[in-house]
């Protein structure tokens, strides 16, 4: 597509990216919900519910891994270009589980680090509802497609 034919980038307040992106089926399974999305940064919570515990009544770990797996991979994938999306997948996840559940919500909050045109790095956290850290993460990504363009890829592309 003829980069003068591509619409400019709306003002952060202007669009809603999480409007015209509905929940998929495993954000749906799990229960998770994306409460902030900007450039390099995103925010997800999760109500922490029985169906989340291992066999010990702790949250999975997993389970953890899912909600900063999917923080770095909004965190990456900010467009602010109607129409247009940024794609990426992980290359590798390196998980520290350091405290145990002491609320009742998981907030995960994922950051990019740096990179270049392909690759990426980023970092994260998840602290519960009363502020205890329960994991800490980092990751190597890659940018499908056009997604280390900020003008990413048609969305039927």
């Amino acid at each position: 597509m003829p980069q003068d034919t591509i619409s400019p980038p709306l003002p952060d307040h202007a669009y809603d990216p999480l409007a015209a992106e509905p929940p998929y089926p495993y954000q749906e399974l799990i229960g998770f919900r994306i409460v902030e999305w900007r450039e390099n940064h995103a925010v997800v919570e999760l109500p922490v519910a029985t169906k989340h515990y291992n066999r010990h009544g702790l949250p999975h770990g997993g389970v953890l891994a899912s909600l900063l797996d999917t923080s770095f991979g909004f965190a990456s994938c900010w467009c602010p270009y109607p129409g247009r999306v940024r794609r990426a997948m992980t290359l590798s996840l390196t998980m520290n589980y350091v405290g145990q559940l002491k609320g009742d919500t998981m907030r995960a909050t994922g950051w990019v680090t740096g990179g270049g045109r392909r690759s990426f790095f980023a970092a994260g956290k998840i602290e519960d509802d009363t502020g205890a850290l329960l994991a800490t993460a980092s990751a190597a990504m890659r940018w499908r497609g056009n997604g280390g363009d900020p003008m990413g890829d048609p969305v039927d592309h």
